[in-house]
Order: structure tokens, then sequence, then C-alpha cells
């Protein structure tokens, strides 16, 4: 599909006209019509607006670059050119960006593919670059190298993660934070200490989550792990029934919207205005603030649904699901809060301690609101199958 096609699929997805897309981009309404209809080529500031203006969570870039189909394809890196290079041990300008271009490309799968794939995957590659190590390099390659095993050590950490593969996820958190100390790469122990917070917030360990978000703001200040920093914090302190939990929000989203747009903001180490959302819905849940929670919810939902119908991201519609569930419960409706929790739990791609965490607040509340209820039983059911 086109540029121009998906454009317009967002655009009458969102709802708007031309007018609103003109008023939101200040592209004239005559040029978005020709792109639209393919008379004129995008241009890569025209695809990135447009994206951040109809939250497309990256695909009309993907569309304007041509990669569409690469992007959809779970081995778009595997071209005998970069296998070539890899074998023959080239560490040229142009091998080291196709491989921080598959790392790319792995970082943005984490939200829909299979988790052991994507951890099979980046092992492999991590294989790769510690058999390019192991060879004479220059400073910089060997830095480029070390920061690109850093995040593909990241990533296969959180995946672990994902599977309950605790031990090992804090074994690969560990390293990656290692290789960013040695890279000199901050953004990468800062993400090293939001792992921590993640685990020690998933586990129920608060204070600990709140102390490795505040360190880890420390090594990486006004960067995009900054802001997933601040959110923790704000989700650990939540649970400690902490006040000044908007103050928390607020700082956070002003240093977001200090930030450039990432132009892939479906990499799972980037945080966009979409993300920020999701963060705040799981803050507002936990204060009770129940209206807020399920406008999150909401727009989280709709913001992840391609115009096709396909979820783009399923672990984040599964918690936003799981919310309205919960939300329902203290509303009162159970036939809405039951099938809402065992729709957030079905199969596909999870994350299961945070799943679990948020799945065992709806089950508290159903258990203190409807404590006979046959239909409560329905859903610990889905829950202990998880």
């Amino acid at each position: 599909m086109t540029f121009g096609d998906r454009l317009r699929e967002y655009r009458e997805h969102r709802g708007w006209s031309l007018a609103d897309l003109n008023k939101a981009t200040h592209y004239s309404r005559s040029y978005l019509s020709n792109l639209e209809n393919g008379r004129k080529p995008p241009t890569e500031d025209v695809a990135q607006t447009c994206d951040a203006a109809l939250r497309a969570k990256g695909e009309l870039i993907a569309a304007a670059r041509g990669d569409t189909v690469a992007k959809l394809d779970r081995r778009p890196w595997q071209t005998a050119e970069l296998i070539q290079r890899m074998q023959a041990s080239d560490t040229t300008a142009s091998t080291l960006e196709s491989l921080q271009s598959t790392v790319e490309e792995l970082c943005c799968q984490y939200n829909h593919r299979d988790a052991l794939e994507l951890r099979q995957e980046s092992h492999s590659w991590l294989l790769h670059v510690v058999g390019l190590l192991d060879r004479p390099v220059g400073l910089k390659a060997h830095a480029d190298l070390l920061v690109t095993g850093g995040w593909l050590a990241l990533l296969a950490g959180c995946v672990e993660y994902d599977l309950g593969m605790r031990t090992a996820a804090e074994s690969t958190r560990r390293a990656a934070m290692q290789l960013g100390l040695e890279a000199g790469h901050p953004e990468i122990v800062g993400w090293g200490y939001e792992m921590t917070a993640w685990f020690a917030l998933t586990q129920g360990r608060y204070r600990q989550a709140v102390e490795a978000s505040q360190r880890g703001q420390a090594v990486a200040p006004r960067s995009t792990v900054h802001v997933q920093l601040i959110a923790q914090e704000a989700k650990a302190k939540a649970r400690l029934g902490d006040s000044g939990l908007q103050t928390v929000l607020d700082r956070g989203k002003d240093i977001l919207d200090h930030l450039p747009h990432p132009d892939r903001p479906d990499n799972h180490f980037k945080v966009d205005p979409a993300k920020w959302d999701y963060y705040a819905m799981d803050v507002h849940r936990v204060a009770r603030d129940d209206e807020l929670a399920t406008q999150y919810a909401r727009a989280v939902i709709k913001d992840n649904i391609t115009p096709d119908g396909a979820e783009l991201s399923p672990m984040r519609i599964a918690e936003c699901r799981l919310t309205l569930g919960v939300v329902a419960g203290r509303e009162g409706d159970l036939e809405q809060a039951v099938g809402l929790g065992i729709s957030g739990l079905k199969d596909g791609r999870q994350s299961k301690p945070p799943l679990q965490m948020i799945a065992a607040e709806l089950d508290q509340e159903l258990r203190q609101r409807f404590p006979s209820e046959g239909l409560v039983a329905e859903f610990e059911e889905a829950l202990r199958s998880l």
C-alpha cells in the first residue's frame, strides 16, 4: 500500500478532513490531497509530521520510505549482502549502519513478535557482534559495536523477563549496563536502571523501583529513557499511596514535549506521546482516578489499532482492557469487568509480569465487590492459566 493510501486511511480513521490535517501539520490542503492521490512523493519531513499528527506510530514513515513490506517481514535483515559482509568480518561504516538498522528493526518488533523467537534472534545477532569484536577494528567501530551489543542485550533482557526468566533477565540487564558503561553511552545505562525499576515494580518492591528510577534519571537526563524512568517512578509511588502524582507526571510530560518526536515510535526504547498516555493510564487507575484512567485507556487502544483492525501493540491493548475491567468492576458491572479481564488475558504477545500485576488488581476488586459470584471464578481460572 502506498503512502498516500495509508495517509488517507489514517486521516479517515481519526475522523479528520483534509482541512483538519492542514491545521495539524501546516501543509496546504492541495499538497495533502496530492500526497493522498500519489501525485506528489512524500518527503521524510512530511511523513514524520503526518505520522505524529495522526499518531500512526511509524506506519506512515515506513510507507514513505517504501519499506512497509520489509517492516512486516520478520527477517528483513537476512540479505545476502549483509551476511556476506558479516562473514568477511567487514566492519566498514556501511556494514555497521546495516547492523544498527537490523537492531532497530528487532526493537520495533518487541510489541508484537513471539517472545521466544525474538530472544533467539537477539542472541544470534549478539554472537555476530562478539565475532566482530574478536577481530581488530578501529576505535570508533569498537565503540559502535559495544553500543549495538548494549541495545541487543537490553532487548534480550526485556524479552526474558516477559517469559518469566527472572534470573536470565537480571544477568542480561547487568551485561547491557556494563556495555553501556564501556561505550560511554548514558542512555543504555539509563535503560539498565529502567529495567531494574520495572522488575522491582512488578515484583511489589515499590521503594526499590522509586530508587532505581531516580538513579537512572541522574545518569541520563533530558532523554527518552529519562521520561520512561519518571513514568516508572510515578507508577511505583502510586502503589505506595504517595501524594503529588500529578506533579511527577507533569514533569515527565514537560520533558517529553521538549524532545524530538521519534522517527520510529514503535521502537521499544523510544517514548512518544501515545506511550506516555499508556503510563498515565496505569498511574490514574491505581490512584482510583477512574475517569482519567478510562480516558487514557480508550485513547491508547484507539492509537494502537490500524484502520484495518490490526493491533499494533497487543501488550498495551491487553493492559488497557484490564484497566477498563477494573473501572467496570468499581462501577458494579460484573459482566463487563469479567469480559474485559478475560479479553485482556487472551492468547497473543504478552508480558506476563505486568499482566499478572494488573490482573491481580482486577481480581481483588472482583473479590471485594462480588465475593460469591460464579463469573469471578471464571476470571480467576483465566488468571491461573496465565
